[in-house]
C-alpha cells in the first residue's frame, strides 16, 4: 500500500478515462483478484489507485436493441439475480451460482474476472458460449473512444489480454439468445466453493428440428487461456445428438484441450474431466 500516492473514485466514465490516460494507474473494482495477487507479490500498486465502483451506469445491465449489455463493474451477484439475465441467458445465472462464495460474488465484478484473464476464469466460459464481445473505452483527443473485441480473441496468454493500459473494460455485450437456445455449464474443483476450477466446460446452441445448430463450446483451465472447442463444435454442428455423435464430440473435446500437470491436477485427470463433462452436458441438451 505504500506505493500508492493518489486515490481517486471518479463518478463518470470521462473522469476515469482521463485519469487512465495519465498512466501509472491501478484499477480497483471488487478487488477479489487484485488484493490477493498484491499480497503474494504477483502484482503491485501503481502511483494512483482508481476505484471505479462509483461510476454512474458502469454496473448497469440492460437490453439495447437485440443485444444484452452488462456493465464492467456489475458484480457476479448482480448477474445472478438480474431478471433480464434470468430470462434470456440463464446459463450465466447458473455459472454465477457456482462462483466462489456469496461474499465474493457480492464484490467480484464481471470486468475484473475477464481482465484478470485466468485460464480458469469461471464467468468467461458462459460468455464465450454466448458469443460475447468486450467494449473497451479510452480517452482520445478529448473524447471517449470505444472499440469492440470478440471475447474469444481477447486473451493472449495467462493474465494477458488485448486491453491497453489506457483502456477500461466498459461492458461485455452479446446478442439476445434465440428461443431455441439451450446451454449448460459444469466445473470441478477440490471443494464446492472458494476454489479455482480444475476444469470448466460450457456448451450451448440452438436445438431446431432435432438438430444442434450454431454450437459453441468453451473450456477453462485446460490451456493457457480460456478457449473455444473448435473441433468439438465442428463435430456437433447440424447434427442430431445420437450416441455416435456424442462419442465423436467427446473425442474431439479431448483434442481441443491442452492441459498441463500442476499442483491442482494432472494432465490425465483434466482430459478425463473434459470427456466426462462433454458427455454429461450433451445429454443435458438432449433432455432439454
Amino acid at each position: 500500500m505504500s506505493d500508492i500516492k493518489h486515490y481517486i473514485a471518479p463518478t463518470t466514465l470521462e473522469q476515469a478515462l482521463e485519469t487512465l490516460a495519465l498512466g501509472r494507474v491501478t484499477i480497483l473494482s471488487g478487488g477479489t483478484d487484485l488484493t490477493p495477487q498484491v499480497s503474494v507479490g504477483r502484482r503491485h500498486f501503481e502511483d494512483t489507485l482508481m476505484n471505479i465502483r462509483r461510476i454512474e451506469g458502469l454496473s448497469q445491465i440492460s437490453m439495447q436493441g437485440d443485444e444484452i449489455r452488462i456493465g464492467g463493474s456489475a458484480t457476479v451477484s448482480d448477474i445472478r439475480y438480474h431478471d433480464l439475465i434470468m430470462k434470456y441467458a440463464p446459463l450465466l445465472c447458473e455459472t454465477a451460482s457456482h462462483f466462489a462464495s456469496e461474499q465474493i460474488r457480492n464484490a467480484a465484478s464481471i470486468g475484473g474476472n475477464i481482465c484478470n484473464a485466468s485460464p480458469a476464469g469461471d464467468m468467461i466460459i458462459p460468455l464465450l458460449v454466448l458469443g460475447a464481445s468486450v467494449e473497451l473505452a479510452s480517452w482520445t483527443k478529448g473524447v471517449v473512444q470505444t472499440r469492440r473485441i470478440p471475447l474469444d480473441e481477447f486473451f493472449t496468454g495467462p493474465g494477458k489480454t488485448l486491453r491497453n493500459s489506457n483502456e477500461l473494460l466498459a461492458a461485455v455485450i452479446f446478442k439476445k439468445p434465440s428461443a431455441d437456445f439451450v446451454g449448460f455449464f459444469r466445473k470441478s474443483g477440490p471443494r464446492p466453493a472458494l476454489e479455482i476450477s480444475t476444469v470448466s466446460l460450457g456448451i450451448g446452441g440452438e436445438m431446431k428440428e432435432g438438430k444442434f445448430q450454431h454450437v459453441r463450446v468453451a473450456m477453462g483451465a485446460v490451456g493457457p487461456t480460456p478457449l473455444r472447442g473448435r473441433q468439438t463444435e465442428a463435430a456437433l454442428e447440424g447434427q442430431k445428438l445420437t450416441r455416435t455423435i456424442i462419442d465423436h464430440a467427446v473425442l474431439a473435446a479431448q483434442q481441443d484441450a491442452s492441459p498441463i500437470d500442476d499442483i491442482r491436477a494432472t494432465k490425465w485427470y483434466r482430459n478425463h474431466l473434459v470427456a466426462v463433462f462433454t458427455e454429461e452436458l450433451l445429454y443435458n441438451v438432449c433432455q432439454n
